[in-house]
């Protein structure tokens, strides 16, 4: 009998190890925090395990944050945000600090199984217009000087992860891949240092964005769906991710490191804030690239499996939307941490949903609505846009999830967006007598009106640092009237 039941507990382990394992090693996560009610990382970290992930991309390094992944054996990407490049550049001490406090401080027994450091984040980006130029590559060569004087070198890579923007085809075919004029001196450096020390390229490639940029560009190259091909010479790219791959490759070509490894630092597709953006296409595209994943096929130019790491985890509410509405709609979970969609993550059609964020708290079932009775309605227009300004209202936007709402319902979605943002503080969900609270949910078969959740009394201020900053710079009114 102790035989039986020793094989059906090894049966049931088995069973256990099978269903969680569903995230293939070549595949993470970014885990961003630019939300104004963000879970607790405990929740997260365990949110990380059920799924089977074991790899995560921070964009800091905030020790409290970073605790949690103690002892759990995920492998992490730490972030050094681009407001600290210059400080990092300007003295190797500030740099050996750094290292220091964020990365010895986390390798004792049962500690953090740091892997990369990202010094910056798409620090060359156009829109920057050589802001940190200057700056990128000094802080790298600290940094990694710091972690190899630290006897951590041969254990942890510093890396700069760069939007695709950084070079391109005049062509629009792979060879003729070059790295842009203004940035390439620099991208010689750079690419040369991390030849030397052993660590890999990092590059944010996003489909969507070439999709939603050119008009005229054909929308299955952006997914993987072999339509309007390119040929290059005798090679044919069908889609445009694997296309922007090599075109990276023939720029390292043209820099003589033709053979450094590539980690596609960011890739994914947004669910809201365009008429592009929607649950439909983000599961096409994914369940796409997760084919083109477990096919271990590589690219024409780099043959062989791809290491990956998915864009983003949550939706980020006070992400700025200057790229975009659908900036804050990114996740593959939405910011409570419920799934948005099955996912054949494993890329061999096991479509299901993931494991949902456990423990997670919520504020009381209540929304604040325009009030149909209300008076002064001449400032409905007004008291619209402040309300838009100070929460997030890109689902309103055309094309978006919630823009074929009726008038009043829209008024009402951007009062609740506010009034949930304040934690449904009485004060928020007044607007000169506009409005009032309710016990009916108003949401509608394509609009979500939200219930925000409890933020843990633990949680640190620091994660809400970037909220205010989003929030303080956002220029973008919604007048809908």
């Amino acid at each position: 009998m102790a035989g039986v039941m020793a094989v059906l507990w090894a049966g049931a382990l088995i069973q256990v190890a099978t269903s969680v394992k569903v995230v293939a090693d070549n595949i993470g996560v970014n885990w961003g925090t630019m939300t104004s009610h963000p879970l607790h990382p405990r929740i997260v970290v365990q949110l990380l395990k059920d799924n089977g992930f074991e790899k995560v991309k921070l964009f800091d390094s905030d020790p409290w944050m970073v605790g949690y992944l103690a002892g759990t054996r995920i492998e992490v990407m730490l972030g050094i945000p681009n407001d600290q490049l210059e400080f990092l550049s300007q003295d190797y001490g500030n740099a050996k600090d750094w290292v220091k406090e964020n990365c010895t401080s986390h390798l004792h027994k049962g500690g953090v199984n740091i892997k990369y450091v990202a010094v910056g984040n798409e620090p060359f980006l156009t829109s920057y217009k050589g802001r940190f130029l200057k700056t990128t590559f000094p802080a790298l060569k600290n940094i990694q000087k710091a972690l190899n004087e630290a006897g951590l070198g041969n254990k942890i890579k510093a890396v700069v992860p760069q939007n695709a923007d950084v070079y391109e085809s005049k062509s629009d075919k792979p060879s003729d891949g070059v790295f842009r004029r203004d940035v390439k001196a620099v991208m010689a450096q750079i690419v040369r240092f991390l030849k030397e020390n052993g660590a890999p390229f990092v590059v944010n490639i996003y489909p969507f964005i070439s999709l939603t940029m050119n008009s005229k560009f054909p929308s299955d190259f952006a997914f993987f769906d072999g339509g309007h091909p390119i040929q290059d010479d005798n090679v044919q790219y069908n889609n445009v991710f694997e296309a922007n791959f090599d075109t990276l490759i023939y720029a390292l070509k043209d820099l003589g490191t033709p053979n450094l490894t590539i980690l596609v630092g960011e890739v994914g597709w947004p669910t809201d804030g365009h008429k592009k953006a929607n649950k439909n296409s983000a599961k096409k595209f994914y369940d796409g690239l997760f084919k083109v994943l477990a096919s271990k096929k590589g690219t024409p130019l780099r043959p062989g499996e791809m290491d990956v790491y998915l864009f983003g985890l949550f939706d980020e509410d006070t992400k700025s939307i200057e790229p975009g509405n659908f900036e804050r709609h990114w996740g593959i979970f939405d910011f409570d941490g419920k799934p948005k969609f099955t996912m054949d993550i494993s890329g061999k059609g096991g479509d299901k949903h993931l494991v949902a964020a456990k423990g997670v708290k919520y504020l009381p079932k209540q929304w604040c609505v325009l009030e149909s009775y209300a008076s002064n309605q001449d400032l409905i227009g007004q008291q619209t846009s402040w309300a838009c300004a100070r929460s997030d209202c890109t689902a309103l936007q055309d094309g978006a999830s919630c823009s074929n709402l009726d008038p009043d319902r829209t008024v009402s979605y951007a009062f609740n967006s506010y009034y949930q943002m304040n934690n449904q503080d009485e004060d928020a969900c007044d607007f000169e007598g506009l409005a009032t609270v309710v016990s009916k949910d108003p949401s509608t078969m394509s609009c979500r009106f939200n219930t925000q959740i409890k933020v843990d009394g633990a949680t640190r201020l620091s994660f809400a640092q970037g909220a205010v900053a989003a929030i303080s710079s956002l220029v973008t009114l919604f007048f809908l009237f």
